[in-house]
């Protein structure tokens, strides 16, 4: 795909979420994206490989929470995979600062050469665990932002996310269409972890009827010291 088409799909899908972009920006995007198809012949990094789809079910998916992150948060993207949605948030907005988090060190090579590639500044890569980077106290309730994309079911995410977050800080967790059983089952995992859930929103993705939920949980009182749990635990036995 050629930067013209790439940039004119980008802005008329930008325009459906009040997003505008510089063409530095759409410039970023393009390289990322190319750099993405190349390196995925490579390693697993995304079964969405045509541009079309790249464009909408990764970059613009990310941004849908671009609205939620206030000015100079410190954010950390956990299970990032090839970068969802912490690159496209760090492109966007220079102010934030951005740790990308994955248990894969070849993905984690892949996410350094972006960030070398597209010059971005403020956006730290760490190879690991959540359940072992979450008991580090270097790091453990140290952020005001989590972001994760369809990483686990809401009982064990929250056990991986809500640990990382400052008291009055907020886990914007990613979902598809189907979450009320999600959310019923997660309810006392949520409260137990310090969380609540604020607010819900339902959309599709701009022209398409990929349907999306982005749910908000604030942060209201420190985590237990036991959680997260080893790793592997939370997601074989979440918390009930």
């Amino acid at each position: 795909m050629e930067i013209k088409e790439f940039s004119d799909l980008m802005i008329t899908y930008g325009e459906d979420l009040e997003i505008k972009f510089t063409e530095e920006q759409l410039e970023q995007f393009y390289n990322y994206m190319n750099m993405l198809i190349e390196w995925n012949e490579k390693i697993n990094l995304t079964a969405i490989i045509e541009p079309k789809e790249i464009i909408l079910k990764h970059f613009i998916d990310s941004l849908t929470i671009l609205k939620y992150i206030d000015k100079n948060k410190k954010v950390i993207d956990i299970g990032t995979g090839a970068g969802f949605p912490g690159i496209p948030l760090k492109i966007m907005r220079k102010d934030i600062e951005v740790t990308l988090l994955d248990s894969l060190n070849k993905r984690i090579q892949f996410l350094n050469e972006v960030i070398i590639q597209l010059k971005l500044e403020k956006i730290y890569t760490v190879h690991s665990r959540i359940e072992d980077y979450g008991k580090n106290k270097q790091y453990r309730e140290k952020y005001d932002v989590v972001t994760s994309r369809a990483v686990a079911n809401l009982s064990t995410l929250s056990e991986y996310m809500l640990p990382m977050i400052k008291v009055e800080g907020k886990s914007i967790c990613m979902k598809g269409v189907e979450i009320e059983d999600e959310l019923t089952k997660s309810k006392n995992a949520i409260k137990i972890l310090g969380g609540k859930v604020v607010q819900i929103q339902k959309l599709n993705l701009p022209k398409s009827d990929n349907g999306r939920n982005i749910i908000i949980i604030e942060k209201v009182k420190n985590t237990p010291t036991k959680y997260p749990r080893k790793a592997g635990v939370p997601s074989k036995t979440p918390i009930s």
